[in-house]
């Protein structure tokens, strides 16, 4: 099973690109859907995350807006989050990697944010990341409800550069070009990846 790491900073077009892969047939471990789900309603977080950050739970689940004011431009709250919050999704992800596994799925795919910034490429056969313009990664982050330029900011100083995570990615899939030009260069992706024999696609110098 061939394991492709997917990741790319805030509004460059990471989540349309997984959707695309799903399209595909390629499945898709979402580590965002997964925290949803573990901060929402019943989650099996939301206690840890009460606990560590008092007044952010309401009806069984994490208000996002109030847990975000708590950890926003705090570095140290922010790492008592992800403390609680990574092993959980790890165990989720090994979940899913064990059933395709077990299942001898040719192909899977890991959607994860903030892949290079917590170690995760280790993990992956190869890594793409999805790239766009900064105009035009800054307009779709700034159109986002509740957005500002002061939290924008705040996510990329927390985010490894779009520049050092397309240089160690594998691919590239460039989604200010359009959606057509994207979706073929996911498709070539899935032709490559999914047809390889072995693991670890190799670094650029030893490819032929």
């Amino acid at each position: 099973m061939f394991i492709l790491g997917l990741t790319g900073s805030i509004g460059m077009g990471k989540t349309v690109a997984a959707r695309d892969f799903a399209k595909l047939g390629i499945p898709v471990h979402d580590s965002d859907a997964v925290v949803h789900g573990l901060i929402g309603p019943g989650g099996d977080a939301v206690k840890a995350v009460g606990d560590a950050f008092p007044g952010v739970v309401n009806a069984d689940a994490v208000d996002r807006g109030l847990l975000g004011a708590q950890v926003f431009d705090d570095d140290l709250a922010l790492k008592r989050l992800e403390a609680i919050l990574h092993p959980r999704v790890r165990a989720a992800e090994l979940r899913f990697l064990g059933q395709h596994a077990r299942l001898q799925t040719p192909l899977v795919v890991l959607d994860v944010p903030l892949l290079f910034e917590t170690g995760g490429e280790r993990r992956c056969d190869a890594v793409a990341v999805v790239s766009a313009p900064y105009r035009v990664q800054r307009r779709r982050v700034l159109s986002r409800p509740g957005m500002t330029e002061a939290k924008f900011k705040s996510i990329l100083k927390h985010q490894i550069s779009d520049y050092e995570k397309r240089r160690a990615a594998d691919f590239v899939i460039y989604s200010g070009l359009g959606r057509g030009f994207s979706l073929q260069r996911i498709r070539q992706i899935v032709t490559l990846t999914q047809g390889y024999i072995g693991s670890h696609w190799p670094p650029f110098w030893q490819r032929r």
